[in-house]
């Protein structure tokens, strides 16, 4: 047998042990429960996922809750039974916290899925044999119940030299690993042995027990003859059972600050998880059950027992005879680290390794606590070599940062400074619910941080679409100084004596020169209007420059109309074209067109509509990679003037063979005057009564329904988007004939149109209607062009502003033309903004 030092640690105290209590009698076994309790989370990491369904029934061995990534573990059902439910339930904690649960009803039966065992587990894959070890749902039964598979599987810049297997058991009363070492030496030399090779056979393997379980020693040592297995016995003190301690105790080495015992190359298990990860590979038998110490003086018998996990603990007491008057409190763990339970009901789950049932004398309710007296005995007692009174009082006044600073994460929470205490303060409570709140605070951090980069992303996004927009603008901006500089240039270029290009009359460029001066020299006097007493100097500021550059325009307005007075100074008097009145000159088009043949109407019609056909068919085709939104709308305008297109041709043909050349002679020379027509049948509908009025506006409208009627069925038939609206274009049509119908019903019959003086210049409608075209076109041609921007502003508001209405109602009522206004209403939006770019400039 080969000898080995082993070094002592820092602190420590001597408690009772209590521990023959338990092992009078041999491992023991007891029956299945009713029902077992399966919380998701039994280890440190992420919860597993429950992947059954009420009411689903399990084996025993089955997986009823799957690891949720590398920091977590299966959950399996010990047993056959019925999902009975998955809800939250009081799981061990020293909260009395609640948590998911799979609640299992068992039938008895006991019924496994079947298993697969490997004899030749020392042959596996290193891989499969990880996989295995992760998916038999094995974790560390000794301490916190970290996954077993993540600590078999260190990184690859952690060099492991030393693997070290822990069977310390210092916490008073427990003694499950001291029956598991006596029962099972076996399976823990073999679990010792697949561990090592896991870690590429590190040059250490020791297993360590204190020199108080004689018995474990031996049988350990027996199994383990004939290996390179080095079983180490160390004097007994609480608490050389942490991990940190241990590998202290054996190797002489600490794990530094926040670091793990892989960064020194060791890796530590427990005898309890090392015997779990012999029985997964060689038997396929996932982690159900475990080896529970039940003691205390309020039982009757007292034990080492196999229980299964999610085994109620009421249930395992009342198998012990429990008897809760005398109990003083029942604990899970030892009197040292272990925690109070609120609720019999918590199940056993597979980091419960004792559960202590004292009496009242055996371990008496704790006394208050009293004024820290600063004896420094905490200090002395503490293992992890910190300053447990500093902790104490940083906690109590919650200055986490001086927590974090005196490195309290290095606390193991081994009691040994509450057990010194002569005050009676509990301070590892203290040091738990200050960890608690700086886990949660790391948390809020963090979230915080994420909603911090989430909206700076978001600025950035924002900031980025605005340039490219403020770009864009730069960009139209220049290229409209750039047509107007070359515009410029090419008046420049042009004959001294040649006509403007405008075509314009003098006078209205000089009126409007004159014009534009006024309103510079208006606004002017409007930005040099005083200020109030109590202005602030930014207002001041903002007057300054108002008023340079209201200065600035009136001397550029005086500017261009001395220039315009000087050019015409000298230039001969150009007569004015027949044709300057616009109105004039559309009234002697629409006279032309209307003197036309109907043959040369419709080919007139046609030239002009394949014109337009083909501008819209260029606007659809750009539309579908410019702006895909619009490209239905579009595609419905190119079908509709296909179709009038071919309405016109067929006319046409129509037209063509009936009309001989004596005809056509006939129709030029007595095509009566329309626009006159036009005219006398508007006198003629003035001139008639009430009655006859609603008669002719009631046929206009039977007509209009007909029309309508046909329209509707057809679209019906073929299935149209338009069927909707057409219907309803028949449902106001028909309230329109009801309505005209109820007003000639009210109309007397004896009702005569009476002759009564016309005023000549409201009796003619058209002449009327010329009149106030001219007085418009008039009115427009002395305007600037800053006031007919500002006019097209005003209109396209007013346009917007009614789209918009549409739109709405279009989008409330579930519209099928929704896509269109939403169109008309982009396009007008549009059409605003470079009309108020455009006055910009101007201004």
């Amino acid at each position: 047998m080969e000898l080995i030092k082993v070094w002592d640690i820092p602190g420590g105290v001597h408690p009772p042990e209590n521990k023959h209590q338990s092992m009078v009698e041999p491992l023991g076994q007891i029956e299945i429960p009713p029902q077992l309790i399966l919380p998701v989370s039994q280890h440190i990491g992420a919860p597993a996922k429950p992947i059954v369904e009420v009411g689903q029934k399990v084996l025993g061995g089955e997986v009823v809750a799957e690891a949720d990534g590398v920091f977590s573990a299966n959950v399996h059902a010990p047993t056959s039974g019925r999902v009975a439910a998955i809800v939250e339930h009081v799981v061990p904690h020293p909260s009395g916290m609640r948590d998911t649960c799979v609640i299992i009803d068992t039938d008895g039966k006991d019924e496994w899925v079947a298993l697969e065992p490997w004899e030749d587990y020392a042959q596996r894959d290193h891989d499969d044999v990880v996989k295995r070890i992760r998916d038999s749902g094995i974790a560390g039964l000794g301490g916190a119940g970290f996954p077993a598979a993540v600590k078999l599987n260190p990184r690859s810049n952690h060099t492991i030299d030393t693997l070290i297997i822990n069977g310390t058991e210092c916490e008073p009363y427990i003694t499950a690993d001291d029956m598991l070492m006596r029962e099972r030496a076996d399976d823990i030399v073999a679990g010792t042995q697949i561990l090592a090779r896991l870690l590429h056979n590190p040059a250490k393997v020791i297993i360590g027990i204190e020199d108080n379980k004689p018995e474990a020693i031996e049988r350990v040592r027996k199994a383990a003859e004939g290996t390179n297995i080095l079983v180490v016995s160390f004097p007994t003190k609480y608490p050389s059972g942490g991990e940190k301690q241990l590998i202290q105790i054996l190797t002489g080495r600490e794990v530094p600050s926040g670091q793990i015992p892989a960064t020194i190359g060791v890796v530590c298990q427990n005898v309890g998880t090392t015997a779990a990860v012999y029985r997964a590979l060689r038997y396929g038998e996932p982690l159900v059950k475990r080896i529970t110490t039940v003691v205390g003086e309020a039982l009757a018998q007292q034990r080492n027992i196999e229980v299964l996990l999610g085994t109620p603990v009421l249930y395992v007491l009342e198998k012990h005879g429990f008897n809760e008057k005398k109990a003083s409190r029942l604990v899970m763990g030892g009197p040292m680290m272990g925690f109070a339970l609120p609720d019999t009901s918590v199940p056993v789950v597979k980091t419960t390794n004792c559960l202590l049932a004292p009496s009242k004398k055996e371990l008496p309710p704790p006394e208050p606590a009293m004024a820290c007296i600063r004896c420094g005995m905490c200090a002395e007692a503490c293992p992890a070599e910190l300053l447990p009174q500093q902790l104490f009082w940083y906690a109590q006044a919650e200055d986490l940062e001086k927590l974090e600073t005196h490195n309290l994460f290095d606390c193991i929470e081994c009691g040994a400074c509450s057990y010194v205490c002569p005050s009676h303060i509990p301070l590892v409570q203290y040091y738990r619910a200050a960890k608690g709140e700086i886990r949660q605070h790391r948390i809020d951090k963090e979230k915080s941080d994420r909603s911090r980069r989430r909206f700076e992303f978001r600025q950035e996004r924002i900031a980025k679409e605005e340039a490219e927009k403020e770009a864009k603008r730069l960009a139209r901006k220049k290229a409209a100084e750039e047509a107007k500089k070359k515009l410029a240039e090419q008046k420049a270029a042009a004959p001294a004596d040649a006509k403007p290009a405008t075509g314009e009359d003098p006078d209205k460029q000089l009126a409007k020169l004159e014009r534009l001066l006024a309103s510079a020299q208006e606004r002017l006097k409007k930005a040099e209007q005083p200020l109030a007493d109590d202005a602030t100097n930014e207002q001041r500021e903002k007057q300054a420059a108002s008023i340079k550059q209201a200065e600035l325009k009136v001397s550029e307005a005086q500017k261009k109309l001395d220039e315009f007075k000087a050019s015409q100074a000298g230039a001969p008097a150009a007569e004015k074209p027949a044709t300057d009145d616009p109105v004039a000159a559309a009234i002697e088009r629409a006279k032309a067109k209307q003197t036309m043949a109907p043959e040369e109407k419709l080919r007139a019609s046609i030239e002009s509509l394949q014109k337009r056909l083909e501008k819209a068919e260029q606007k659809a085709a750009d539309a579908e990679t410019d702006k895909p939104d619009m490209v239905d709308a579009l595609k419905q305008g190119v079908a509709k003037l296909k179709e009038k297109i071919a309405s016109a041709e067929k006319e046409l043909a129509e037209l063509a063979p009936a009309k001989s050349p004596a005809s056509q002679e006939n129709n030029t020379s007595t095509t009566p005057d329309a626009a006159q027509a036009a005219i006398e049948r508007a006198k003629a509908k003035m001139s008639m009564s009430p009655e006859e009025k609603l008669r002719s506006s009631l046929e206009s409208l039977y007509k209009r329904l007909e029309k309508a009627e046909q329209k509707a069925a057809d679209a019906k038939a073929e299935g149209s988007d338009k069927a909707e609206a057409l219907q309803q274009g028949v449902d106001k049509l028909k309230e329109k004939i009801a309505s005209t119908q109820k007003e000639l019903a009210d109309v007397k019959p004896s009702t005569v149109a009476e002759e009564t003086p016309q005023d000549p210049a409201t009796s003619d409608a058209a002449s009327l209607a010329i009149e106030k075209a001219k007085a418009k076109a008039a009115a427009m041609a002395t305007m600037s062009a800053s006031d007919k921007l500002r006019n097209q502003v005003d209109s396209l508001e007013a346009r917007l502003e009614k789209s918009r209405a549409k739109l709405a109602k279009a989008e409330q009522e579930n519209d099928d033309n929704v896509d269109a206004f939403r169109s008309a209403v982009t396009n007008l939006e549009d059409k605003l903004a470079a009309t108020r770019e455009q006055l910009a400039e101007h201004e």
